[in-house]
């Protein structure tokens, strides 16, 4: 018996135990992994993991993985699945969180009513993954009053949408948070979170607002023709065939040009309902939409936006609180 031998042999006595993981903390060291992507192990660790194992399996004559000797913890980043003391431990490290908002309204025959918030919700949460930021639940309900002829849509005022994101915000602040990145997923709800911003920049609070839709313009100008960037377009309805397709019934997708009102001039802004531009709720094409082109978007603009959450957590407060006068 070699001198090896009766150390391996205690392995065997305590391989599917605790014993195990023990032991080979000893050998290899305690290697922590935070998030959902696995980070980089270190190349000495793992050639030992690799050379060790081969040995270990021919007396023990059971397979090991790297999860015996390593403990994993995956960093939770979805406010609601936290218990208060996780919460209270992100607080304590960052004053930057993402809220997601958006709508439930009509997205023409194809979509579903919750395109907006769910569409926000898929770019938050990712956005939240790849960079260990807080997110909140999504907000679904929004500014959609311009909607309401078409069944289901579920409207709130700008004030009623504005104060509860507001109370939201400052409930983040309450725990330290200075810095919300706000995903906004309906083009109503822009004035409203514009009007808020500002207000709390004055209390030291700091709001980005991104839209995906505007980023995409930019990051992708030549994935869609004008006509297909429409309100539940091509554009629109491919995110929502690469994020759930089991939700969009494409057989139904129609397109159409929206009618000018007769009143309609340059300059001239008049108080007008989807009903008067649309019969089906879609706003130019929709049926050349596609999952692969849906997915070249919500990579762009999840990309994008992942800069700007680095750079958001990065910038110092006092570089985005309003000045003093001069």
């Amino acid at each position: 018996m070699t001198s090896a031998t009766p150390f391996l042999a205690s392995l065997s006595k305590v391989h599917s135990s605790r014993g195990l993981l023990t032991i080979g903390n000893r050998i290899l060291g305690l290697v922590q992994l935070s998030g959902l992507s696995l980070v980089p192990k270190p190349p000495a660790r793992i050639t030992a993991f690799n050379h060790l194992t081969v040995l270990m399996q021919t007396y023990i004559r059971s397979p090991l993985n790297i999860s015996d000797f390593v403990r994993v913890e995956t960093l939770k980043v979805l406010l609601h699945e936290m218990s208060w003391v996780e919460a209270k431990g992100y607080f304590a490290k960052n004053d930057i969180a993402i809220l997601p908002v958006g709508s439930n309204e009509q997205h023409g025959p194809q979509n579903p009513l919750g395109t907006d918030h769910l569409i926000a919700k898929a770019i938050a949460e990712e956005t939240a993954k790849r960079t260990g930021t807080l997110c909140l639940q999504v907000i679904p309900f929004g500014v959609s009053s311009h909607h309401r002829q078409f069944w289901g849509t579920i409207y709130i005022s700008p004030k009623t949408f504005k104060n509860y994101v507001k109370e939201t915000c400052l409930a983040l602040n309450y725990y330290g948070v200075r810095k919300i990145v706000v995903v906004n997923g309906h083009g109503g709800n822009l004035r409203a979170l514009a009007e808020l911003a500002r207000e709390l920049r004055e209390k030291g609070v700091f709001i980005s607002i991104f839209q995906w839709w505007s980023a995409v313009g930019k990051l992708l100008p030549d994935l869609f023709k004008p006509e297909e960037r429409g309100h539940a377009g091509a554009e629109e309805t491919s995110v929502n065939l690469a994020l759930h397709s089991h939700i969009v019934n494409m057989n139904r997708a129609v397109n159409e040009e929206p009618r000018k009102h007769k009143m309609q001039i340059e300059g001239i802004t008049l108080p007008l309902d989807t009903a008067d531009y649309t019969t089906s709720g879609v706003f130019g094409t929709s049926k050349t939409a596609s999952a692969k082109k849906g997915k070249k978007v919500f990579e762009a603009v999840v990309g994008d936006l992942v800069k700007h959450v680095n750079l958001f957590r990065k910038t110092k407060i006092a570089d985005l609180i309003q000045k003093p006068r001069a």
